[in-house]
């Protein structure tokens, strides 16, 4: 038996370019600024590359508080209220002119948002107060003005 095997060679791959890095992040989706300067971190030792990069993607076009703004909105309608996806947003690191255009949208439709979500999680209206303090603390957590859950809980049609 050979002491020394030969080695196999593995095909390294090129290291990816920052900026290939980041078109390949928002190819799966959008991000916020700050979002993608947050991943882009791990793949640099400088930086300082990342805000001319973000700057450039901005005005290309390529990066979209507008489009995060929507698609965060979309994808969180049908389970949130709007108290808890304008602070998703907020975290994200959107600006409060973004923000403020989603909140008026959110809050149009968040007693129909918060009657779904109420009714896909209890079949029955509450029979005590138990009951009620437990569908009441689910809804608040899923980010519904107390307004709202008092109209939901109570059967009140805001028309």
């Amino acid at each position: 038996m050979d002491p020394n095997p030969p080695t196999t060679k593995k095909k390294s791959r090129p290291a990816l370019s920052l900026r290939a890095r980041a078109l390949g992040l928002l190819a799966q989706r959008e991000y916020s600024k700050l979002e993608l300067a947050r991943r882009l971190l791990q793949y640099t030792e400088d930086p300082d590359e990342i805000p001319p990069l973000i700057e450039d993607f901005v005005e290309r076009g390529w990066l979209s508080e507008k489009r995060v703004v929507e698609q965060v909105v979309a994808t969180r309608r049908k389970r949130f209220g709007s108290q808890k996806i304008t602070q998703e947003l907020r975290d994200k690191g959107l600006s409060d002119e973004a923000i403020a255009g989603a909140r008026e949208t959110l809050k149009e439709g968040d007693l129909e948002a918060a009657r779904e979500v109420w009714r896909r999680k209890f079949p029955e209206p509450p029979l005590n107060a138990n009951d009620k303090a437990r569908q009441m603390r689910f809804l608040q957590g899923r980010g519904f003005s107390l307004d709202i859950i008092r109209k939901v809980i109570a059967g009140v049609d805001d028309d």
